[in-house]
């Protein structure tokens, strides 16, 4: 089965890291553009960070330096640094994988991509 699956998330306090992974099974990720997406409660989905399949990033620093994505080839997984969560963070994270998108593409205007994680909930709270 063809798919991304999202892991790493749940409730963490403010101040609090948590790293989220997402693995392709049925595919290899290497030629694709990757992503990470989050829509909070109420709120429309929103690009988080994007890296291409040669390692160019988008934005350069995300959530002003908190997150950083990253990916691992060989495991077939990218991944989601987040440090010092706010409570703003709250959201579903998704993960997303595409031939087509360069980074600031993806993560600006995508949302048709080849692949979408089911998504991951994140609560940070006290």
């Amino acid at each position: 089965q063809l798919q991304l699956v999202e892991s790493g998330g749940g409730l963490v306090q403010p101040g609090g890291s948590l790293r989220l992974s997402c693995t392709a099974s049925g595919f290899t990720l290497d030629d694709y553009t990757v992503g990470w997406f989050r829509q909070a409660p109420g709120k429309e989905r929103e690009g988080v960070a994007c890296i291409s399949a040669s390692g160019r990033l988008y934005p350069l620093d995300a959530e002003k330096g908190r997150f950083t994505i990253s990916r691992d080839n060989a495991k077939n997984t990218m991944y989601l640094q987040m440090n010092s969560l706010e409570p703003e963070d709250t959201a579903t994270y998704y993960c997303a994988a595409d031939r087509d998108y360069i980074p600031q593409a993806m993560c600006t205007y995508g949302h048709v991509m080849d692949y979408w994680g089911k998504g991951i909930l994140v609560t940070v709270s006290s």
